[in-house]
């Protein structure tokens, strides 16, 4: 990013595609307040916005809360036409969503001409972060119904819901069946909210044998995550266990 900010620097023109490229590689590198910073930059040097300049900003806005800035380029997205782009709608769905206004997300939602996956992920996502776990679930399923495309994100969100709300049957449903009807094969973060969920439930066994049956190299998050089931249910001997293999992978 250094040289590529140089380069910017120098050169002798600095039209809305150059702004555009240093935004969304700042907002990939989850450098966000870089991301806006140049967008602020933009907005000072008069250069005109395009289809392309909004969803990386919106992704910074939502990871910082800049609910205020983030409404602001809402109006922006009407204003300029763009409210027909899927790309531009997914991050203010995302956007919404981080902020806690779900509402709002919704409303974006439910007004598109077209959706794809990640809209209804980024919705999802926004009701998992507030606690709203049956609104998760319930698109989850409309998804599956509507044979929309499913992948890792989505599972480990709807994991995420059953773990917070004890939905314990429904999580074990949705994991079992990741690689067979979704094509998705269980990675470490999905293990990690399956091993959280069952721990909490008080299945501090079954949440070992889970992890004990991997074909991949635990993690300190999947491990902390059991030895916290342990410390919670008293269940010592289950924590030696845990202990003696967390040792011996370190």
């Amino acid at each position: 990013m250094r040289e590529a900010h140089i380069l910017f620097f120098f050169a002798s023109r600095q039209p809305t595609f150059l702004y555009n490229s240093l935004i969304r590689a700042y907002s990939s590198l989850n450098q966000f307040s870089q991301s806006l910073s140049i967008f602020h930059q933009m907005i000072i040097a008069q250069k005109p916005f395009d289809i392309f300049t909004l969803p990386p900003v919106l992704k910074s806005c939502g990871h910082l809360s800049d609910l205020t800035l983030g409404t602001q380029l809402h109006g922006s997205v009407l204003v300029r036409g763009y409210s027909s782009d899927l790309p531009n709608n997914n991050s203010l769905i995302s956007m919404y969503g981080k902020c806690g206004e779900l509402e709002c997300a919704r409303k974006v939602f439910d007004d598109m001409p077209v959706r794809s996956y990640v809209s209804w992920s980024a919705l999802m996502m926004g009701y998992e972060k507030v606690g709203m776990a049956w609104q998760v679930f319930n698109l989850f399923q409309k998804m599956v119904e509507m044979g929309m495309e499913v992948d890792g994100l989505t599972l480990t969100t709807v994991l995420t819901a059953c773990s917070r709300e004890g939905m314990v049957e429904k999580g074990k449903e949705v994991f079992e069946m990741m690689e067979g009807r979704f094509g998705v094969k269980p990675g470490l973060e999905h293990y990690t909210c399956m091993v959280d969920m069952l721990g909490k439930a008080g299945l501090v066994e079954e949440a070992e044998e889970l992890v004990m049956g991997m074909q991949m190299e635990k993690d300190d998050a999947l491990w902390n995550a059991l030895l916290a089931a342990c410390k919670i249910h008293g269940k010592v001997e289950v924590a030696e266990r845990v202990e003696r293999r967390f040792v011996g992978q370190a």
